[in-house]
């Protein structure tokens, strides 16, 4: 939490959290709609990865999925995921700081270049809602 709250704090961006997880979350598109989440929703959305480093920079991004918009089932994407996008509604876009054990924890994803307990930075805009 302490590299996401530095981070936060020298960018000057508001720190908001989930709750007492350590995941932050800044909205920057509410959206519309009144939105039901349970862990059987599917969601289609548009996102961005990057790696907030040790000495509070961003790393290159990892992840980024451009013009195609999967789809998940809510329960079964990342715990830091399943906190902050029930924060916006469908059109919405939200900023989610992850530390690592919301994300990938201990776990190495060398796939994309990640090793293990990386704190992550997700930019998520949530096209549509299927309950």
């Amino acid at each position: 939490g302490k590299i996401i709250s530095t981070y936060l704090k020298s960018n000057n961006l508001p720190e908001q959290h989930v709750d007492t997880t350590g995941v932050c979350y800044i909205v920057d598109a509410p959206g519309t709609g009144n939105n039901l989440f349970t862990s059987s929703t599917q969601v289609t959305l548009g996102y961005t990865g990057q790696q907030l480093k040790a000495n509070e920079t961003l790393g290159p991004v990892f992840a980024q999925t451009n013009s195609f918009h999967p789809s998940f089932v809510l329960g079964s994407v990342l715990r830091g995921w399943q906190l902050g996008i029930t924060k916006i509604k469908q059109g919405g876009t939200v900023t989610l700081y992850l530390p690592s054990r919301y994300a990938y924890g201990p776990y190495p994803q060398p796939d994309i270049g990640l090793l293990a307990n990386a704190v992550l930075v997700f930019q998520i805009t949530l096209y549509s809602i299927t309950n």
